[in-house]
């Protein structure tokens, strides 16, 4: 019998660090959400609603539904960048190698 309770304890954890790191996240996102509300000088029904809004949204992700990792962000932006100027070729090599070094 006592050699059962290590295992299911160990189950237990496991299963509660899983919701905590879901927790985490979750937790960051109000942190952020509120900094805004607060760097905006909102206030009252004003406030609820844009934390409502602020926490509902989601976050910038690709079509797996991963959150992008900073460099894939960056490569995004410089795409986006390249596209608008409308580069192809050899200078969108040059433009994309630039602004990759630069953010």
């Amino acid at each position: 019998m006592k050699l059962m309770r290590v295992p299911l304890l160990m189950i237990g954890l496991l299963l509660c660090s899983q919701g905590f790191a879901a927790n985490t996240a979750q937790q960051e996102k109000m942190t952020t959400c509120n900094a805004d509300a607060t760097a905006k000088s909102l206030k009252g029904d004003e406030r609820k609603a844009f934390m409502s809004t602020c926490l509902k949204a989601t976050p910038a992700a690709n079509d797996a539904g991963k959150v992008l990792t900073p460099q894939q962000e960056k490569m995004k932006t410089c795409n986006a960048d390249a596209a608008t100027k409308a580069l192809k070729g050899d200078e969108r090599k040059a433009f994309m190698s630039d602004c990759l070094k630069k953010k």
